[in-house]
């Protein structure tokens, strides 16, 4: 076990089973001497989160919290609880996001206003209602941060991802105004844009294998990234390591991002 997390506690928002990206950042966490605590979307998934956070090792057993982001009072009761069974949240961890099957694949216009406020309001506004949430839990011991996940598609046009792409433009926008805001007291937000991993809400996604192919080929790498990379990229901005740096999107995509072609 390492140190480099000792003393301190997160919260990770959006564990849903072992190949979660969410559960790697996680076990990052817990191996580095941070207390954690888990929360789950619904009652089906309930069970395997439990299950994971049973072989997390550091301090007393993780809690495990119910949290549906669109659910503010849930929402608010949640991150209470978690702070107070943690006393306070050094580090947050938001890996949440959701669009309907229709809108993803086809044509972006075809999109409709409920298709496109909830993928918004899921992926995107999430981080922000969290932020506002965990802000008076945060800094009890210095140094505080919050990390989220992005994706390439935020940038550039990636068929198929489609109202995903565009909550994810929206959610990068958002780390930048949410380092401005909550810099004053201590706490950084960035964000870690990952290259395409096979978990399984990626099968979802119209395409994906020629996404994960096309990747491969045009990083300068020539590989996949494994959750394990993203995990440690994560786990870097939340330590004390990264205290000069906020507002950032970093990728761990093997250097995909960086090509022209």
């Amino acid at each position: 076990m390492g140190d480099l997390m000792t003393g301190r506690t997160a919260l990770v928002v959006g564990v849903a089973n072992k190949r979660s990206i969410a559960w790697a950042i996680a076990q990052r966490l817990d191996a580095q001497g941070c207390r954690v605590a888990l929360t789950y979307q619904n009652e089906r998934i309930e069970k395997d989160v439990r299950a994971l956070a049973a072989t997390l090792t550091t301090g007393p057993a993780a809690p495990v919290l119910p949290l549906d982001v669109q659910d503010d009072a849930e929402a608010g009761a949640t991150v209470a609880a978690a702070a107070q069974a943690l006393d306070g949240i050094d580090a947050l961890v938001h890996a949440v996001a959701f669009a309907r099957a229709e809108d993803l694949g086809g044509r972006w216009v075809d999109t409709d206003r409920d298709g496109f406020q909830l993928a918004l309001d899921v992926s995107s506004y999430s981080l922000t209602s969290l932020a506002r949430l965990a802000e008076p839990h945060m800094g009890r011991r210095g140094d505080a941060a919050m990390v989220t996940l992005s994706y390439v598609a935020a940038e550039r046009a990636v068929p198929g991802y489609n109202v995903m792409g565009i909550a994810k433009s929206t959610l990068e926008s958002m780390v930048r105004y949410l380092a401005w805001d909550l810099g004053e007291r201590g706490v950084r937000v960035n964000a870690v844009s990952a290259g395409p991993l096979r978990t399984r809400a990626a099968r979802g996604i119209p395409g994906f294998s020629t996404m994960l192919e096309v990747a491969e080929q045009r990083s300068p790498l020539r590989r996949p990234v494994t959750a394990d990379e993203v995990a440690d990229a994560a786990l870097f901005l939340l330590s004390p390591m990264a205290r000069g740096v906020t507002g950032e999107v970093l990728h761990v995509d093997a250097g995909y991002h960086a090509m022209g072609m």
